[in-house]
């Protein structure tokens, strides 16, 4: 693209597949199954790993590769690997990487889907796992393990807004010769790159904010060429495969990746000072809020809160449910990461399979709401959930 080295908002832009001889601007869709060749050499070589080629989507594909290894460019990794959704990214890097016997150390923060692979599918294959206190490093350090093989968080986390301080895990991880995994999906690469931290592999939901208006699914592994070689040849052959036109869209929104983030964590912020005080809520909890109580590791690893809003209702489930009926602007979906703001009540949704005495263990109380907060104008957000609120 350039001698000079590029900013990342550049490069989400700028980089994109070779040009073919049509000469297109715009990347092409690549929609196809497979590849031809021209001679059953040329075929052979393929197969055998001698050339580099595309030979079936499920292996490769001009646009999944164009958007892995845009990721990867602006994560900072060595290399990347694109998957159908952020599930597929999180379990393949678990599955392609762990064997019996091994030992999986990770936050007791985290998603719920990620929850349920780590605590009730690893088990089977023999795959041991701690979950820790999210901001208690010590915690970290003790539960390590000669088997310990590697470990894994978010931050912020799913949905209580946890922070946890990648440099100080990644020393740990440094110390012990441990994988280190994160998953990045609520800052994304315009906020924080946890690979400055010591970070081995990160993962995204590609489906949220790197989409960021609700349309396709899809997730990405980058980090260490070798680790991403191992992931690659395991999807390769169990199957996961981003499809080539939801990878086409996904690079397509990387282009303005940049700008959306900016606007998002403008109006979040705007929003969790505005209510920060309201009689109806407990609490409000935002990365940037200096009354978070990881401020400190917030403003050291990342560029900006995010757009993600956190609110206790002080009447509990039943007042949640009556904001969440009352709302007249936000959508109610378990989405998040989309250009229209979305409110969700992770207890009966995205976490509801989790036991209730460990979803309180976590922080996810029945009145929590998540308030993914969009690009409409900040007052019209504001206006809807304040009216919500009066009826709550």
């Amino acid at each position: 693209m350039s001698n000079r080295k590029l900013h990342p908002s550049t490069i989400a832009v700028r980089a994109q597949v070779e040009r073919t001889n049509q000469m297109e601007h715009s990347a092409p869709l690549f929609l196809t199954s497979s590849f031809a060749f021209n001679t059953a050499e040329d075929m052979r070589a393929a197969f055998a790993d001698e050339v580099e080629a595309n030979i079936y989507s499920r292996y490769s594909n001009p646009n999944v590769d164009e958007f892995a290894n845009k990721m990867a460019l602006l994560e900072g990794a060595e290399a990347g690997f694109a998957v159908a959704s952020g599930m597929a990214a999180v379990s393949m890097s678990f599955f392609a990487l762990l064997k019996a016997g091994d030992h999986l150390l990770c936050s007791r923060s985290m998603f719920g889907g990620t929850n349920t692979v780590v605590t009730k599918f690893l088990p089977r294959f023999g795959i041991e796992y701690t979950l820790v206190p999210a901001d208690d490093i010590a915690a970290w350090e003790a539960a390590v393990r000669p088997n310990t093989k590697m470990i894994y968080l978010e931050t912020p986390t799913n949905p209580q807004l946890e922070l946890i301080d990648l440099e100080a895990v990644g020393r740990l991880a440094k110390k012990h010769n441990i994988i280190y995994n994160v998953d990045n999906c609520f800052a994304t690469p315009a906020l924080q790159t946890p690979i400055d931290f010591g970070a081995d592999l990160v993962i995204h939901s590609a489906t949220k904010w790197l989409d960021g208006q609700g349309r396709v699914l899809g997730g990405v592994v980058v980090g260490k060429k070798e680790l991403i070689h191992d992931i690659y040849l395991f999807c390769r052959n169990t199957g996961p495969s981003l499809s080539p036109f939801n990878a086409w869209v996904l690079s397509k929104s990387l282009e303005t990746l940049d700008v959306r983030i900016q606007r998002h964590s403008e109006n979040a912020l705007a929003i969790a000072k505005h209510f920060e005080n309201h009689p109806k809520l407990k609490w409000v909890k935002y990365p940037f809020l200096p009354s978070h109580p990881q401020y400190a590791i917030a403003q050291k690893q990342m560029k900006a809160g995010g757009g993600i809003v956190c609110l206790e209702l002080a009447g509990g489930l039943e007042s949640g449910r009556r904001f969440m009926d009352a709302l007249q602007i936000l959508s109610l979906t378990p989405n998040l990461g989309d250009s229209r703001s979305i409110a969700s009540h992770p207890a009966s949704t995205t976490h509801s399979k989790v036991p209730p005495a460990d979803q309180l263990a976590v922080g996810i109380t029945p009145g929590l709401i998540r308030i993914s907060v969009g690009l409409e104008h900040v007052d019209d957000i504001i206006y809807d959930i304040e009216q919500a609120l009066e009826q709550a």
